[in-house]
């Protein structure tokens, strides 16, 4: 399939990180050979080894999102996965290098990031590139429930979306692309939509005691995540609080968080404590809940209110699916142009298709004032 000039390719940016192979290995399966891309030649080669391909994987060696963007100009890939993280740093450049005519898929999780993406919005559209921000779990596992609750009806007035993931820790360092994503967290501080402007927050704060469908019961914190956008961009609603399990509940840990922040804003702690968390060696665990659960509330001014529910497995398998399955309907040519979110590119039944059951909540409810 050729666009003008262009090849057929999918490029898998940071083939060799966690995310990166399991997002490599979805497409492989699905009869897309991924391209990979990355630092070092011979890592990139012994992931490829791995994807069971006849004639084996090609691989692009470049160490920088600059270099990479220059790769991406000179030889006009189809479709573009970012999984580099630091998406606030790596997005820009690489998206606007698959401009005109090639697509970007990134999963970032983060408010500033997406952000910034979705600003290409018009730049995409005269162009004619798809650029879809956010193709992960906690974006996509609430926002798919937010359009789910929200078809038909007008805008409600309040919405809060939470992220319960459960995830497999492999045995190995933490990696720079989440550390940065850790920090960052801690750097941007609390947010939530007021009125329809996004506004400052103190982090650790809208924690609230959640029933999950099985029976447990989990604490989420607010998080100024990539959740908060998306679920606005969703409903329309004015107030909007984003929260999940990532953050600590207790609460004298919620009560140094702020603190943290402060000190993580200063350019060289951030560096020294992204490089420290970089190194950090995990053991092996399995996941700790069998079931990834996203979660979302919508009230309306009316008093309706209405709640569901995504259930997912290990949340990592399911982003990198989400990741895959983006990049193939991109390839089809099944999205508009522009910078969107993933459901407003791709639809909720994105999620569905990257192994995810959407459910409706059988009754209503309300959230109370620990919002």
């Amino acid at each position: 399939m050729e666009q003008g000039n262009r090849t057929d390719e999918v490029w898998v940016l940071g083939a060799t990180g966690r995310t990166g192979r399991a997002v490599a290995a979805r497409l492989a399966a699905d009869g897309v050979p991924p391209v990979l891309v990355g630092r070092n030649r011979g890592r990139l080669e012994r992931v490829g080894a791995t994807l069971g391909l006849t004639h084996g994987p090609k691989a692009v060696v470049a160490g920088t999102p600059e270099a990479i963007a220059a790769e991406i100009s000179r030889q006009r890939p189809a479709v573009v996965v970012n999984t580099l993280g630091d998406y606030a740093r790596t997005a820009l450049p690489i998206a606007r290098a698959c401009l005109p005519g090639g697509h970007y898929v990134d999963l970032a999780a983060d408010v500033p990031a997406m952000l910034r993406l979705a600003a290409l919005h018009p730049e995409a559209q005269g162009a004619g590139s798809t650029l879809v921000t956010g193709a992960g779990f906690g974006v996509l596992g609430t926002q798919a429930v937010v359009t789910m609750l929200g078809e038909g009806r007008p805008a409600p007035s309040r919405v809060r979306v939470d992220a319960v993931p459960s995830v497999a820790v492999e045995a190995g360092r933490l990696g720079e692309a989440l550390a940065a994503s850790i920090v960052d967290v801690l750097t941007t501080g609390g947010r939530r939509y007021v009125g329809g402007r996004l506004v400052r927050r103190r982090l650790g704060s809208d924690s609230y005691p959640l029933t999950l469908p099985d029976g447990e019961t989990v604490t989420t914190v607010g998080v100024p995540s990539g959740e908060l956008y998306a679920a606005q961009v969703a409903s329309g609603a004015p107030d909007v609080v984003a929260a999940s399990t990532l953050v600590p509940s207790a609460r004298v840990v919620r009560a140094l968080l702020p603190v943290a922040g402060a000190l993580l804003g200063v350019p060289a702690l951030r560096r020294l404590a992204v490089s420290w968390l970089a190194r950090v060696e995990g053991e092996a665990r399995p996941r700790p809940r069998e079931h990834t659960w996203g979660h979302a509330v919508l009230t309306w001014s009316d008093g309706t209110v209405r709640e569901g529910w995504l259930r997912a497995g290990d949340a990592m398998d399911f982003t990198a699916a989400v990741a895959a399955r983006a990049a193939e309907r991109l390839l089809r040519g099944e999205a508009a142009p522009g910078a969107w979110t993933p459901t407003a590119a791709l639809g909720p039944e994105l999620a569905v298709e990257a192994g995810a059951t959407l459910i409706p909540g059988s009754r209503e409810r309300s959230i109370d004032s620990r919002e």
